[in-house]
C-alpha cells in the first residue's frame, strides 16, 4: 500500500515537473526593422525575416516600419509574402515621428496586425509617390497616369478587405493622397491597435487571434533579425542624398573625360556612377523639372568657359543648380534633400566647372607647342638666299632647307608658312 502511494505520489511530481516548463516557457517574438525607402533590399529582408520567424516558430514577427514610400514591384513582393500567413505579422509604425506613407500603407494594411506608435502617420499612398515616375497631369500621360491610379486603388481595397480595415479611407489614400495621425487611424478601424512602445505592443497583442493561433506575447523575448550586410548597404543607397551624390559623380566624372581625354578613371567612375543614378531613379520619386534645371546649369558652365559673357552664363548656372536640387526630390515628403548638401554641391559645381573643366577645354584648343604644326608662324634667318629654287635657314639652332615664294636675302629674317617633308616654306618676315 505504501509503495503504491510513493508510485502515485512520484508519478504526480514527474507530471507537474514536465509540464511547468511549458506552461512557462516564455515565448519568442523576431523583430525586423526597416528605416528608409521600400526596394529590392526591403523586399529581401522582409522575406527572410518571416521565413526565418517561421522556421523557428516565433509567437510573430513584428515589422518596425517608417518609410516614405518606395518600388511598387517590391511592395507587391512584400505583400504577398505577409499574405502567405507562414508566420503572424504585426506591422508597427514606430517609434514617435515615423510614418508609414506611399508603399508603407499597402504593407501596414497587408499584416496580420496593423499597429502604430502615437504621434504617427500613415498614407498619401497615390501611385506618383510609389514608382518614382513623373507626376501625371492632363496631357499625353493622363491615360497612363489613370490606369496607374485605377490599379493601385484596386489593389489596396482587395488588402483593406482581406484584413478588416477600411476600405473607403484605403481607397481615399490612393486616389486622394489621404494621410491620418494614429489615433484617427484607429477610430477609422484603419489599424488595428496604439501602442506605446515595444512592451506596450506584446502586452496588447497577448491573447489576439491571428494567422490561425493565439499569439502568447506577454512575456515573450523579443529577438530582433538584422539585415545582411548587402540588404544594408543596398537599403542605404535608396536615398536622395546618395543619388544627389552619383549625379555629381556621374557630371563630374563623363565632363572631366571628355575635357581631358584619355584620363580613363573618371570616365569609369562617372559611367558607374550614371548607371546606378539611373537606376536608383526607378524608386525615389525624382522631378523631371529639377532635373532639367541642373543639366541646364551644366549646360551653362561649360558654354561660358567658351563665350565671352563675363560670368553672366556661370551665374545662372549656379541659380539654375541649386533651383534644380531643390526641386529634384520635392514630390513626395520625406525625400526632400537638405540644404547642407545642396548649398556645398553648388558651390563645389561651380569651382568644378570654372577652374577643372576650364582649364581641360581650353588646353585642348590651344595652338600645339611641339612637331612640325608648332613650327608654323615661327621666325627663322636666311642662311643663304632664299628663293624659289631653295636655300638654308636656322631655326632653334638647326639648318633646314627652305624654299620661299618670294627672294630672300642672305642674313634676312624669314616667317616659317608651312613644312613639305624637310623643307621649310618660307616667306619674308614683315
Amino acid at each position: 500500500m505504501t509503495m503504491n502511494l510513493v508510485r502515485v505520489f512520484l508519478a504526480a511530481w514527474a507530471a507537474a515537473f514536465l509540464a511547468a516548463p511549458v506552461s512557462a516557457r516564455a515565448g519568442q517574438v523576431g523583430l525586423a526593422r526597416v528605416n528608409g525607402a521600400i526596394g529590392p533590399a526591403t523586399a529581401s529582408y522582409i522575406s527572410r525575416a518571416l521565413d526565418r520567424a517561421a522556421a523557428e516558430h516565433d509567437e510573430c514577427l513584428i515589422i518596425q516600419l517608417d518609410t516614405p514610400g518606395g518600388l511598387l514591384d517590391s511592395t507587391k513582393e512584400i505583400v504577398g509574402k505577409l499574405f502567405q500567413d507562414q508566420v503572424p505579422s504585426v506591422v508597427y509604425v514606430a517609434p514617435a515621428g515615423a510614418g508609414a506613407a506611399s508603399a508603407g500603407t499597402f504593407i501596414t494594411l497587408a499584416a496580420n496586425v496593423a499597429a502604430m506608435a502615437p504621434d504617427t502617420t500613415i498614407g498619401a499612398a497615390h501611385p506618383v509617390s510609389l514608382g518614382g515616375g513623373g507626376e501625371e497631369k492632363e496631357d499625353t500621360n493622363s491615360v497612363m497616369g489613370r490606369k496607374l491610379e485605377n490599379y493601385a486603388a484596386s489593389y489596396i481595397e482587395t488588402i483593406a478587405a482581406k484584413r478588416h480595415h477600411d476600405v473607403d479611407w484605403a481607397k481615399s489614400a490612393v486616389r486622394e493622397s489621404a494621410s491620418i495621425t494614429a489615433s484617427q487611424a484607429l477610430k477609422l478601424h484603419v489599424i488595428d491597435l496604439i501602442a506605446a512602445d515595444m512592451p506596450d505592443l506584446l502586452r496588447q497583442l497577448d491573447g489576439r487571434g491571428a494567422a490561425g493561433k493565439v499569439l502568447r506575447t506577454a512575456r515573450a523575448d523579443v529577438v530582433e533579425i538584422p539585415m545582411t550586410a548587402g540588404e544594408r548597404f543596398f537599403q542605404r543607397l535608396w536615398r536622395p542624398e546618395v543619388m544627389f551624390v552619383l549625379m555629381l559623380v556621374a557630371i563630374y566624372g563623363i565632363i572631366g573625360e571628355l575635357s581631358n581625354p584619355g584620363a580613363v578613371l573618371p570616365g569609369v567612375a562617372g559611367a558607374v556612377a550614371l548607371v546606378l543614378a539611373l537606376y536608383m531613379g526607378s524608386v525615389l520619386p525624382v522631378n523631371a523639372a529639377g532635373l532639367a534645371l541642373i543639366l541646364l546649369a551644366v549646360a551653362l558652365f561649360v558654354i561660358d568657359v567658351f563665350a565671352a559673357t563675363h560670368g553672366v552664363l556661370t551665374a545662372g548656372g549656379i541659380v539654375a543648380f541649386l533651383l534644380g536640387s531643390l526641386l529634384l526630390f520635392n514630390r513626395a515628403p520625406g525625400f526632400a534633400l537638405p540644404l547642407t548638401w545642396i548649398i556645398p554641391a553648388t558651390v563645389l559645381t561651380a569651382l568644378f566647372f570654372l577652374f577643372v573643366i576650364g582649364a581641360g577645354l581650353r588646353a585642348q584648343f590651344l595652338p600645339p607647342k611641339t612637331g612640325r604644326e608648332s613650327m608654323k608662324g615661327k621666325t627663322a634667318v636666311a642662311l643663304t638666299a632664299v628663293d624659289e629654287r631653295g636655300g638654308k635657314v636656322l631655326f632653334d639652332g638647326e639648318c633646314w632647307e627652305a624654299a620661299g615664294e618670294a627672294p630672300v636675302a642672305e642674313g634676312a629674317r624669314v616667317e616659317i608658312v608651312g613644312v613639305e617633308g624637310l623643307v621649310l616654306r618660307v616667306k619674308p618676315k614683315s
